[in-house]
């Protein structure tokens, strides 16, 4: 397992992150996975004995249910937790009572932070997302509380998911007139289908030194290689259930094809080769990974022995680019002068 650091921090963490939002399986969660604790457990022993130290969680997931699964696997398994980076998130409804038991205002922040660690039966939280936009919040109490929350000790870093670039811009541009601990990271989807954050997102992460988190680079099981054509239900997968995230899915069968073919000079699967792109492309830090069984989970951490060749990065990136945009087409125009 490959290590790398966090952003603009002294912290290491695996290139394969383990994401839990299949452990719990309540509420919408059902459809995404319903793992319960001796699988979770097994899980768990496969992630560390792989080199896996990066994991995932989120406060949101089956109502606090993973946070209590994964808290108490680390117990059962007897795990140090000084070899283990745990991340959860902020910002989700988190039941019908209680008028302010949502978004990324001071209130809401330090209880959940406070219910999470609870869960998780620890002491601190390593990173702490905010789990999407509030757009009822200023972000200025947003980024105070943030820093406030790690102050206490409970957080030791924070980052933030799928926010607009000039959101996260404006986030660090107030901690840093202010003194305050800015974002270390970003946790957006990306994959071969789902590649929109190279319009703004990673020139901002590379341009600020911030770490890059993918999540769901198979694109909700979609380029795990069950799908094409001539199957578009795959049977007991996700999808078929909860058709997220959205893709353009003429787009990616035209994906999957290419896969399939290369899939046999790299003697992998379809999934392993989706992954291994992710992790090869610029800036990104770490790949979150999900799973149900101890068999996919193993699959899926076998991409990481995969490196495409310069080749076939150029042979799938073609037939899955993103179509020029304004001003992005503008500014590649115009700067061919310089």
């Amino acid at each position: 397992m490959k290590y790398n650091f966090l952003g603009n921090t002294g912290i290491l963490v695996s290139e394969i992150c383990f994401g839990t939002m299949t452990f719990g399986g309540r509420g919408m969660w059902e459809a995404v996975g319903k793992v319960q604790q001796q699988e979770v457990n097994d899980l768990m022993k496969v992630v560390v004995d792989s080199g896996i130290n990066f994991i995932d969680t989120a406060n949101v997931y089956s109502f606090g249910e993973s946070e209590k699964l994964l808290g108490q696997s680390i117990k059962d398994l007897g795990l140090n937790r000084n070899d283990l980076v745990i991340a959860t998130k902020v910002r989700g409804k988190m039941g019908e009572e209680g008028i302010n038991n949502v978004g990324l205002s001071r209130y809401h922040i330090f209880q959940s932070v406070n219910d999470s660690l609870q869960r998780l039966q620890l002491d601190h939280i390593d990173i702490l997302y905010v789990h999407g936009v509030d757009k009822r919040t200023p972000i200025a109490e947003t980024v105070r509380a943030l820093n406030d929350i790690v102050l206490t000790g409970k957080v030791r870093y924070v980052a933030v998911c799928n926010w607009p670039a000039w959101m996260v811009m404006k986030a660090l541009g107030i901690a840093e007139k202010h003194g305050w601990n800015k974002f270390v990271g970003l946790q957006y989807f990306y994959s071969l289908s789902g590649r929109d954050i190279e319009r703004e997102v990673l020139p901002l992460a590379a341009a600020e030194n911030l770490a890059v988190m993918p999540w769901s680079p198979l694109a909700g099981g979609f380029l795990s290689g069950k799908y094409s054509r001539n199957n578009e239900k795959a049977g007991n997968s996700r999808r078929d259930e909860f058709d997220f995230p959205p893709i353009n899915k003429e787009k990616a069968y035209d994906i999957v094809d290419v896969l399939a073919e290369l899939s046999k000079a790299y003697n992998a699967s379809v999934a392993q080769l989706a992954l291994a792109w992710v992790r090869q492309q610029p800036g990104v830090t770490s790949t979150i990974i999900g799973a149900k069984r101890v068999e996919q989970l193993q699959d899926n951490i076998k991409s990481t022995e995969i490196q495409l060749t310069a080749d076939d990065l150029k042979r799938i990136d073609e037939v899955s680019a993103l179509a020029k945009e304004y001003p992005g087409w503008m500014v590649e125009f115009q700067g061919r002068d310089r």
